[in-house]
């Protein structure tokens, strides 16, 4: 058992005394505000069930403290004194649980997605959010200032325990600091003091419109990863300037819209834990309150190390709340195997948030339906439910159904659980795919749900469990490309599924038919193992399947001289050992390759379906045997299917 002491160490921040180091920091998750721009119950039994599970610090992402800073559209607003009563709800449930629940206020300034976003210059954002923003005239920049104050007083009587600034990723606060978002020639522009003179007087006003006690903390970039952006000198010489004018801590992030590496201020699988800790590292030399380290920190045993070693004081796992609600108390029991892990992927709470969807999670569906199982109980009558695959639907189902009281057995062919993510898991910086495999293989074993094997699965089976329920989630396999000629060429042809699991050897020189998610991860693949790889990809986009972010990251690493990647490919023909196709208006031709790898979709294997057919058994179809899909939307169907059930 871990026994994480550091971690669950308690803190001063101010006069505010916090039961631990753990923090959930503000996280855009698009719901939980209605058409009026009311905060609801879907946002309070969200924090509610983050409270619950012990966490000790909680920030709600992203509150308007002004109509022209309204980053998304289901961002909660904080502007008006008539929002005020539906956060004391939310607060007053949250309080019996102990923790410290403070509210971040923002101004989205260029980067909102409403199109009329103000700046301190007219420069349009560097990246996802489209539109020439209205430059900040002197009155205005004075109004804002007096915004984020009165959001605070309204905070401070809405019975938050504290406040914090969003001065990080490019952000109105931001394109104040930063010389590139900056081109002012007044007081607010230029020098360093000019630069952040807007902060500072957002700080002073807060102060003078809130109690002496109540603890203001600041959310700052370390560093920008942009051209002309903020930079960690910058970020140690405002440090102690904050603290002396009265911050309680201070939040240490990085990255805008724009930067580099691409979707570094959301970092994917493909980043290293604790990506940002060196800048908070830095800042934490330079003053004495308490700095917050955060960037992709999803093991509560590298949090503690973190704290123990000095580098930090407080630590913030925000998407790791996500997918484990109950993360603190598991940590704190030294449970650490029933954490349910974030895996990095950037789907549900990214992905979807960029396409002002609701937030949700791979590893946990409920997130933004909180609301609706509140209180769920286990079934009367349980069933006999078998399920068929051992993949990704067919855990989740698995799981869902016994959590609910029923009796689950699933049997597989194949002599392995995790079905195509375990090989989605064997790419360069795709392995914590496994974290998926690994954690429910462990919550079958909790649950008692027996997994058979290397079963063949056939009418005398069937009538030997008797099942009340048959669920078939039996997966996927590559689709055979109708292309004409294709099979007539003198190269060996091959699938993805073939080459990640190393079935074949290949030559030095290889050809892949598809730019899909697995085309490119095995592109990747391939490429590290030194083999000239050409990517040939139908469609006009790669890796759709793939959240923004995480694709980007990718794209970055096929950036290499023995990887051309084509998109938007006709194929003319094929030759003994090449292709002739067009690009646009261009003809190419590859030669003297021996390889072709098929990546150009996938089809689903219902083959089994036919067993059920008048035997009178309530069959569902469920995951890639109902239609090949992204993890996130099988997750989705698979757990609302255990619920139904």
């Amino acid at each position: 058992m871990a026994v994480l002491k550091h971690l669950f160490a308690p803190i001063m921040i101010g006069g505010m005394e916090v039961k631990n180091r753990l923090v959930m920091p503000p996280m855009g998750i698009n719901f939980g505000v209605d058409e009026d721009g009311f905060v609801t119950d879907q946002l309070k039994e969200y924090f509610v069930a983050r409270a619950k599970g012990g966490t000790g610090m909680m920030i709600v992402g992203g509150a308007a403290v002004h109509p022209t800073g309204l980053d998304l559209p289901r961002l909660p607003r904080i502007w008006a004194d008539e929002h005020i009563p539906a956060f004391r709800e939310i607060t007053s449930a949250v309080r019996q649980y102990d923790g410290k629940f403070g509210i971040q206020l923002l101004h989205g300034g260029r980067q909102c997605y409403h199109g009329k976003g103000v700046a301190p210059s007219p420069l349009p954002a560097q990246g996802v959010v489209k539109g020439m923003p209205r430059e900040l005239t002197k009155p205005e920049i004075g109004e804002m200032v007096e915004a984020f104050g009165d959001s605070a007083r309204r905070s401070e009587e809405a019975g938050f325990d504290f406040v914090e600034i969003h001065g990080a990723h490019g952000y109105l606060v931001t394109e104040f600091l930063a010389l590139n978002s900056n081109k002012r020639t007044d007081e607010y522009g230029g020098s360093f003091e000019n630069r952040i003179r807007f902060l500072l007087e957002v700080v002073r006003n807060i102060k003078n419109k809130t109690s002496p006690d109540f603890p203001l903390g600041i959310r700052i970039n370390g560093d920008d990863y942009i051209k002309d952006g903020w930079v960690i000198d910058d970020a140690k010489r405002i440090a102690p300037i904050l603290e002396k004018e009265g911050a309680a801590y201070l939040h240490i992030t990085a990255g805008i819209y724009g930067s580099y590496p691409p979707g570094i201020s959301i970092p994917s699988m493909y980043a290293k834990h604790g990506v940002f800790i060196h800048l908070a590292a830095e800042i934490k030399k330079v003053v004495s309150i308490p700095v917050i380290g955060v960037g992709r920190i999803k093991n509560p045993e590298l949090a503690d190390r973190l704290i123990k070693e000095g580098i930090v004081d407080m630590v913030s796992m925000g998407r790791a709340h996500l997918a484990d609600p109950e993360l603190a108390d598991k940590a704190k029991a030294g449970n650490l195997a029933d954490i349910r892990p974030c895996l990095g992927c950037c789907l549900g709470c990214v992905d979807n948030v960029f396409q002002l969807e609701a937030a949700t999670c791979v590893m946990n569906p409920e997130v933004n339906r909180e609301y609706l199982f509140k209180g769920q109980k286990k079934v009367v009558t349980p069933k006999k439910i078998l399920v068929i695959g051992a993949g990704p639907s067919g855990l989740a189902v698995a799981r869902i159904a016994a959590i609910r009281g029923h009796n689950v057995l699933i049997c597989e062919e194949k002599g392995y659980v995790g079905g195509m993510l375990r090989l989605a898991s064997i790419p360069p910086g795709r392995s914590e795919f496994m974290d998926f495999i690994d954690y429910y293989q462990r919550e079958m074993d909790k649950l008692r749900v027996e997994i058979r094997l290397n079963v063949r699965i056939d009418d005398e089976l069937v009538h030997s469990i008797e099942p009340n329920v048959v669920v078939l989630a039996t997966g996927s396999l590559p689709e055979m490309p109708q292309i004409e000629g294709l099979f007539d060429t003198d190269m060996n042809i091959h699938t993805v599924v073939e080459v990640l699991k190393e079935e074949v050897c290949l030559g030095d020189r290889v050809i892949i038919l598809g730019g899909n998610q697995m085309g490119l991860e095995t592109a990747d693949f391939l490429a590290e193992k030194g083999k000239e790889v050409v990517v040939l990809h139908r469609d006009g986009h790669f890796a759709t399947e793939m959240a923004a972010n995480d694709r980007v990251f990718l794209i970055e690493r096929l950036k290499r001289p023995n990887v051309r990647r084509y998109k938007g490919v006709s194929i003319k023909k094929f030759l003994p050992q090449g292709v002739v196709f067009h690009v646009k208006d261009e003809e190419i031709m590859l030669d003297a390759f021996e390889d072709i790898v098929l990546s150009d979709g996938m089809k689903s294997i219902r083959n089994l379906a036919g067993l059920f057919k008048g035997n009178g058994l309530e069959v569902h179809i469920i995951g890639d045997a109902k239609n090949p899909r992204g993890l996130l939307e099988s997750q989705s169907e698979a757990d609302e299917l255990g619920r139904s059930l």
